[in-house]
């Protein structure tokens, strides 16, 4: 197969992420996180694209399991149907509990999942960072909330934190919530 042939094959998920030159950047995280309170229902307000995550009413849950480890269910509508996936979370450093991991399968590895700021009522800020060969790099990036919408305030006070953490949000978008409450 030709180099041409790959790369249009590859063209759908290249546009429904963001890429960066250079290696990840290494934003501050929440110090003194707590997991217990950040555990619970969050929406979807912003995110930077993701192959992933292309629907609407997009939320997760987190909840601790018996062994410790932290259950995760994303759910979104696809086509006027909800669509749900179960994937685990760990707590990787316990010097460093707001960095997290992720992942969806047995098969491939924990990707990072860092809280940079939550005040686990309302909002959270979250990133992630796939690490290409520190040629370039793959970023994600949320607005959470505790409900469906947040005041515009605290969306801009979001984004200028991850704007002052070095992260591109040039391709942010708001996430569509008109759902039904569930």
């Amino acid at each position: 197969m030709s180099a041409a042939c790959l790369l249009l094959l590859l063209l759908p998920l290249i546009s429904a992420q963001t890429f960066n030159w250079g290696p990840c950047p290494n934003p501050q995280v929440q110090p003194n996180f707590n997991l217990q309170q950040y555990l619970g229902q969050w929406y979807e307000i912003e995110k930077l694209p993701a192959y992933f995550s292309t629907g609407t009413c997009i939320k997760a849950n987190y909840s601790l399991r018996a062994d410790g480890t932290i259950r995760v269910l994303n759910s979104q509508v696809i086509n006027g149907e909800v669509e749900d996936i179960e994937g685990t979370a760990v707590i990787q450093d316990i010097r460093e509990p707001s960095k997290l991991g992720v992942s969806f399968s047995y098969f491939t590895p924990y990707s990072p999942y860092w809280v940079l700021k939550s005040d686990y009522t309302s909002m959270s800020v979250v990133y992630s960072c796939t690490d290409i060969l520190r040629l370039f790099h793959i970023d994600y990036a949320w607005i959470l909330a505790r409900s469906r919408s947040l005041p515009p305030e605290t969306v801009k006070d979001a984004k200028q934190l991850l704007i002052s953490e070095g992260i591109n949000i040039s391709r942010m978008k708001p996430s569509d919530q008109s759902c039904s409450d569930d």
